[in-house]
């Protein structure tokens, strides 16, 4: 059984668990209230904590939760103990492998597993599965092994994994290029043309707009979005 150590200590063996630069627009705010902006599923109440035990950094600084943030503050949250995402047990959780080579392997994920671990699923991912099973496996930016791409967790489909540096770095290049192809089948509600272009705004951000295709037909409409969220849907069938 492969074991996996995320190396992320800091001086005086604190893990770093947040960091944020703040925006050049920034106007002076205090920084409880700009990590409560910035930090899902949080309290005040815990981050006042945090900044009377100098686990609040600013500029490599300890400060009190009435600092005043401006814009290029480089703000900080570290503590005694790692994130759970640095906490990855290997599980002996059986994997579909498609496809394996010296360099990389192909694995059909079954709905409802996710990739990898975070807030409210810290066990039973596709990467504790991993850590299990292989040894040695690069660690992509985010410090998970052979990670280059992730689908959703309620989704059935293949996903590549890197086992070399080299099938880490190429692979990370052409999906971030997104000079590879992805293939998926939808079922959906509802007449809809055999072929047609479809874009969707989720409603978030624009620059993290994405393509949806929701149970309605009247959801399917044009929206002016960036070209790398553009997609053609071609109908298979009809049931």
């Amino acid at each position: 059984m492969a074991e996996y150590k995320v190396e992320n200590e800091l001086e005086d063996d604190l893990y770093e668990h947040h960091r944020f630069e703040a925006a050049k627009g920034q106007s002076p705010l205090r920084v409880d209230k700009f990590l409560m902006n910035m930090i899902e599923n949080t309290t005040r109440n815990k981050i006042q904590q945090a900044a009377e035990s100098g686990s609040i950094l600013v500029n490599d600084v300890a400060v009190k939760s009435n600092y005043k943030v401006k814009a290029g503050d480089v703000v900080r949250l570290v503590l005694a103990h790692p994130t759970y995402e640095q906490l990855l047990t290997p599980e002996n959780i059986p994997l579909d492998i498609v496809y394996e080579d010296d360099q990389l392997l192909v694995i059909n994920k079954p709905a409802g597993m996710v990739v990898h671990p975070g807030h409210g699923n810290y066990s039973g991912t596709l990467v504790n599965a991993l850590a299990y099973h292989f040894e040695n496996l690069p660690m992509n930016s985010s410090e998970r092994p052979g990670l280059v791409h992730r689908i959703d967790k309620d989704t059935t489909g293949l996903l590549v994994v890197a086992k070399t540096e080299h099938a880490m770095a190429y692979l990370t290049k052409q999906f971030a290029e997104k000079t590879s192809e992805r293939e998926y089948v939808a079922l959906v509600w509802g007449n809809i043309e055999a072929q047609r272009r479809i874009y969707n705004e989720t409603g978030i951000r624009p620059e993290k707009w994405q393509l949806n295709i929701l149970h309605y037909p009247h959801h399917l409409q044009a929206v002016n979005v960036p070209n790398s969220v553009k997609s053609q849907f071609v109908l298979l069938k009809e049931i």
